[in-house]
C-alpha cells in the first residue's frame, strides 16, 4: 500500500513488544493552515519521526531550549508542550508504554521526563540507520516492520520494582481515581517511600500520574459530549467544573473550551488511549479497526 493522506495507520508491534509498545501510527496530510499544536500529557513516551520538515518545538514541556528535531524522543511530562504546525505532515508515531523506555531505549523515564531528544543523541548510528530505513520505505506497512525489527533487536533486560508496576496500573485501570495513600498501604510503604520509588520508575509521583490518567479520561468524555463539561467533570473525577478547567490549564495549557475549539477538531483517535489499564500494551479503539495495513 502506498502512503496516502487519510485515513491514519494504525497497528500493534510485534507479539513480543506489546508490553513495551502500545501501538504505531503513521499519518500525511497536506495544506493545513499555520497554527501550533499541543503536546499533551498521557500515559506514553513517544518516538515521532519526520518525513517532512522537522519538529518544531516551541515550547518544551520542562526548562529545555526549544529546538527542532527530524525524530523526536520525549518522555512523560505533566505539562504541554507546544509544536508548530507545518503545512504539510507526513510522520511514523510510537507510543511507548513506561515498561518499553528502558528495555528498548536504554535510558530510565526519570531521563526523559519532560525532556526532549533527538533519537540520534540516544541511539546515536542506530538511528541514523533506522531513519533512513523508515524514510525509504513506500508503505506504512514496511515502516512498521522496521520498527518491530530494530525494537526487537535494541530489546535489554530491566527490573522494575513490581510494587510501583503494580501502582501504575490500578491509576491507569481506575483512570487515577485511587487515593496514592491508598496505594502506598496496600502496598506497605509509606507514602513518601512510595512516592520516591514510583518517581524514580517513571519520572513521575504517583499523584502526578493520577491527574494524568484522570486527564486523558476527560479528553475522551470531550471527545463525545464537548457541550456537557459539568457532567464530564463531574463523571472524571473532578470536585467541579472549576477543578477540571484549573487542571486543564496545567496540563493542556488552555481552558477546555479553547481545547475543545483549537485541538479538539486534530485529535486522532489513536491517541487517546481506552479507559482501562493499558500496561500490557494492548490498543483498542471503538472507532476504527486496528490492524496492519495490506
Amino acid at each position: 500500500m502506498t502512503d496516502g493522506p487519510s485515513p491514519p495507520a494504525v497497528a500493534l508491534p510485534a507479539p513480543p513488544l506489546r508490553a513495551l509498545i502500545s501501538h504505531y501510527a503513521g499519518g500525511r496530510i497536506e495544506g493545513l493552515p499555520p497554527a501550533t499544536h499541543a503536546g499533551l500529557p498521557s500515559r506514553h513516551a513517544h518516538l515521532i519521526v519526520s518525513f517532512a520538515a522537522p519538529i518544531d518545538v516551541l515550547r518544551a514541556p520542562g526548562p529545555q531550549q526549544p529546538g527542532c528535531f527530524t525524530a523526536l524522543v520525549t518522555g512523560l511530562h505533566e505539562s504541554p508542550a507546544l509544536v508548530r504546525q507545518p503545512s504539510r505532515i507526513h510522520l511514523v508515531h510510537v507510543f511507548f508504554t513506561p515498561l518499553g523506555v528502558p528495555a528498548i531505549l536504554g535510558v530510565p523515564n526519570a531521563e526523559l521526563a519532560s525532556r526532549v531528544f533527538e533519537l540520534s543523541d540516544i541511539w546515536g548510528a542506530r538511528a541514523t540507520r533506522l531513519v533512513d530505513r523508515l524514510g525509504n520505505s513506500n508503505s506504512w506497512n514496511a515502516r512498521f516492520a522496521h520498527l518491530d525489527e530494530a525494537f526487537t533487536r535494541a530489546l535489554q533486560p530491566h527490573r522494575f520494582a513490581a510494587p510501583a508496576v503494580w501502582a501504575w496500573r490500578q491509576l491507569a485501570r481506575h483512570s487515577g481515581g485511587i487515593p496514592v495513600t491508598s496505594l502506598a498501604r496496600d502496598i506497605g510503604w509509606s507514602r513518601s517511600h512510595f512516592t520516591e520509588r514510583f518517581r524514580a520508575e517513571f519520572g513521575l509521583s504517583p499523584k502526578t500520574a493520577a491527574r494524568i490518567f484522570r486527564f486523558e479520561q476527560a479528553c475522551r468524555a470531550l471527545k463525545t459530549h464537548p457541550r456537557r463539561l459539568a457532567d464530564v467533570a463531574l463523571s472524571c473525577g473532578y470536585y467541579d467544573q472549576a477543578h477540571m478547567t484549573r487542571e486543564w490549564q496545567a496540563l493542556a495549557g488552555s481552558s477546555p473550551r479553547q481545547w475543545i475549539a483549537e485541538e479538539l477538531p486534530f485529535l486522532q483517535d489513536y491517541e487517546l488511549p481506552p479507559g482501562e489499564d493499558e500496561a500490557d500494551g494492548t490498543y483498542t479503539s471503538d472507532l476504527s479497526v486496528v490492524r496492519r495495513p495490506v
